[in-house]
């Protein structure tokens, strides 16, 4: 995005994208911290949390995304300003603290900051790294180490970056340059809700827009869902030659590259997030890393046998053993849970199939390259932050923001200091052999990384995670030990991801000019709650479903991503990095994408250094690295699927009917979204839960059953008495 300040005539956002969605008005007398928020947001809050922890299991996995809450939340907010009475209590308070409070159960019409509030409560309930590290603890390794130890992770793990967040604003925050795309499509929606209660331009509203679409939504997805499931697995072409292992592997959706492209499954197509939110050029930028490292270079590894890589499944979740079963963890683990090498001697290296492979390769590409990509591009910003100078002047937001007081830096610093020593009582106090300096080790990464991915995420909407760095370092410094890796991963992970989604959130109070000091209130309170809730129905799943996490059960409960965490954990915390990619492993010269994640921004940047004006100036190395970050446990199809339908909408509608997409886009999506997963709760606890379930046996539920790509079949055969040790 370009701008140019002494071209702006009108006291606004420099950016277009920006002026389009955000106001630039505010009313500082508009109530925010009200009795009817807190109620709303936190009842939103704490459904969301326990369907996004119950869809965390699911395969293929939806989610409750905080724009469905924003749009289910306004009528609520409207019909409670509708009946509530207008009364005022006043609560008797010391006035050194503010007192005497006064509490009004309606104070007025429903407001913009009130709403925004609710959306900001209703990201405390994304699904968290560290559930999926207790469930592989305990589901594969057998570590049970109970609900109050959940708890605390849970809480360390989110509350950490959410101190951390609020130490960077200035970097991340404050800047007009960083626009956090993402926050455009949640003012867009606000905007206009409460826009509309003045527009008497006619035709049909948002809103009545999205009940339509939420209900056809509903009522079509019992046919992928339920009726007529090969819709979802739609391997039309598979179905046509189901023997043929070439074919399966190029157009299959289970374990193949999805050429097929199309499904009619809504949670098929989001897996990866909605294609109607992220803006085109990103969506450009992943299709360009899906096609060229999934569509052309895994086929060639594949195809080729490097590193034996066709004697297994092109696309899978779990690693295998040299006879080309899925690898099995508890014959090279001791009684207590740590790496057995004679048992691994006697038995199997561990092979990854190919998608894994070329998934490790691009995140030790990303690594490094990062690191380099914010020093070229944003060197300057980075250092005039740490001296605390501007390197741009306030726009208007920013001065209008000015106007409220601001959350000392202490309040993070103590949120950040009281919550790392949570970790530490959760480590300690439950004995899981994870040191105290480790821990300290696993926050270092997301203080470094923090700003270089709020970076690309305010810039490009695609976060950056340490999945990779926050294995390897635990899997060289305490190997062995798969549960100390897990604990440092999501220590690691989640931290980082909740300062970046709390700093979004940040800017998002920015845009919409609430006190800081309300958006800080909000997002500690719905978080802390929400960590409850997402334990506890955890801790009822694995006590009431039946054959959850299996391969086959029957309400799709496979925990898709619980087997991902596992390999890893198998691969860096078991077996360790060390052997998994020594020199003696055929996986060695992966470590050689570390240099090449280094040099590959380089030529770009000098490139637009010295021809302003080219085209790969738009080219952003780590977003066309980063955005294949899903596979696994995502395959071919839930890519090809988001960028056919991304291009129907961010591309040829945006081009030909910009009205229309302005208007309709971002309730289109969120009303697949909300009718899409009501339904898929509806089924499951109307038709699958209740008393063993209902099943249709018929050939539009079982037809993708019968092909090479479900049965996962290899390119070759691996030969008699497995493959060489």
């Amino acid at each position: 995005m370009e701008y140019d300040f002494d071209t702006v005539e009108e006291e606004d956002s420099p950016y277009p994208e920006v002026r389009a969605s955000v106001s630039n008005l505010d009313d500082p007398e508009m109530p925010t911290l009200t009795l009817r928020m807190w109620v709303i947001g936190l009842v939103l809050c704490i459904v969301a949390a326990s369907m996004n922890v119950f869809f965390n299991f699911r395969s293929p996995a939806p989610s409750v995304i905080p724009l469905v809450l924003l749009l289910l939340s306004y009528p609520i907010g409207k019909l409670a300003a509708y009946s509530l009475p207008i009364v005022t209590y006043s609560i008797p308070f010391p006035k050194r603290l503010g007192g005497p409070w006064e509490l009004s159960l309606n104070p007025g019409p429903w407001n913009i900051k009130e709403h925004v509030l609710v959306y900001i409560m209703s990201n405390g309930a994304l699904e968290t790294v560290a559930l999926n590290a207790i469930v592989v603890g305990e589901y594969y390794y057998n570590i049970r180490l109970g609900f109050w130890f959940n708890l605390t992770l849970i809480l360390a793990t989110q509350l950490t970056g959410f101190g951390l967040a609020g130490l960077c604003r200035r970097l991340l925050v404050y800047p007009a340059s960083m626009v956090w795309p993402n926050n455009l499509v949640a003012c867009t929606l606000l905007n206009t809700l409460h826009a509309e209660d003045d527009d008497m331009s006619g035709g049909i509203t948002r809103y009545r827009f999205f009940m339509i679409a939420g209900a056809g939504a509903f009522a079509f997805f019992f046919l992928p869902g339920f009726l007529f499931t090969s819709l979802s697995v739609f391997s039309w072409i598979c179905w046509i030659k189901p023997n043929n292992v070439v074919i399966n592997q190029m157009f299959g959706v289970v374990s193949g590259m999805g050429m097929s492209v199309i499904t009619f499954d809504w949670t098929q197509i989001t897996w990866v997030g909605s294609p109607l939110m992220m803006p085109w050029w990103a969506e450009v930028h992943v299709a360009i890393g899906f096609v060229l490292f999934f569509w052309i270079v895994t086929p060639v590894l594949y195809y080729t046998n490097v590193w034996n890589l066709s004697y297994f499944p092109m696309a899978a979740s779990i690693p295998f053993d040299r006879f080309g079963n899925d690898y099995d963890v508890s014959r090279v683990l001791t009684s207590d849970s740590r790496f057995n090498l004679t048992a691994y001697q006697n038995y199997s290296p561990l092979y990854l199939p190919a998608t894994y492979a070329m998934t490790y390769c691009l995140a030790l590409a990303l690594f490094t390259c990062v690191i380099v990509h914010t020093g070229l591009y944003h060197g300057r910003s980075l250092w005039c932050g740490i001296k605390r100078l501007k390197i741009e002047p306030d726009d208007i937001h920013a001065k209008l923001m000015n106007h409220y007081p601001e959350v000392p830096d202490w309040w993070y610093l103590a949120v950040f200091v009281v919550f790392f020593c949570m970790a530490i009582v959760s480590v300690e106090v439950w004995h899981t052999n994870v040191p105290v300096w480790a821990l300290g080790l696993a926050l270092v990464l997301p203080i470094v990384y923090v700003v270089p991915s709020g970076f690309i995420f305010a810039m490009s909407g695609q976060p950056i995670t340490l999945n990779l760095p926050a294995q390897i370092l635990p899997g060289l410094l305490l190997p062995g030990n798969p549960l100390a890796n897990m604990v440092f991963k999501s220590y690691s992970v989640q931290t980082l991801n909740e300062a970046l989604n709390f700093t979004q959130d940040l800017k998002l109070g920015h845009y919409i000019k609430v006190p800081p000091r309300a958006t800080f209130l909000v997002q500690a309170v719905s978080t802390t709650i929400a960590a409850f809730v997402q334990v506890s129905v955890k801790t009822w799943m694995f006590a009431n479903i039946e054959d959850i996490c299996k391969s086959d059960q029957k309400s799709s409960l496979t925990c898709p991503h619980n087997q991902v965490f596992f390999t890893a954990s198998a691969v860096w915390g078991l077996i360790g990095p060390a052997r998994q990619f020594g020199k003696s492993s055929i996986y060695h010269p992966q470590l050689y994408a570390l240099i090449i994640g280094a040099v590959l921004p380089v030529p770009f940047y000098l490139w637009q250094r010295r021809f302003p004006k080219t085209r790969l100036k738009f080219i952003n190395i780590p977003v066309i690295l980063n955005g294949v970050q899903w596979i696994p446990p995502a395959v071919g199809i839930n890519y090809s699927s988001w960028l056919f339908v991304g291009f129907i909408f961010q591309y040829l509608i945006r081009r030909r009917n910009f009205a229309w997409w302005s208007k309709f886009n971002y309730v289109t999506s969120a009303a697949l979204d909300c009718g899409t997963t009501l339904c898929l709760m509806v089924i499951f606890f109307t038709l699958q839960f209740p008393k063993g379930g209902i099943s249709l046996n018929w050939w539009g539920n079982n037809v993708y059953e019968n092909t090479a790509d479900f049965r996962r079949t290899p390119f070759r055969q691996v030969p008699p008495g497995g493959l060489d040790l």
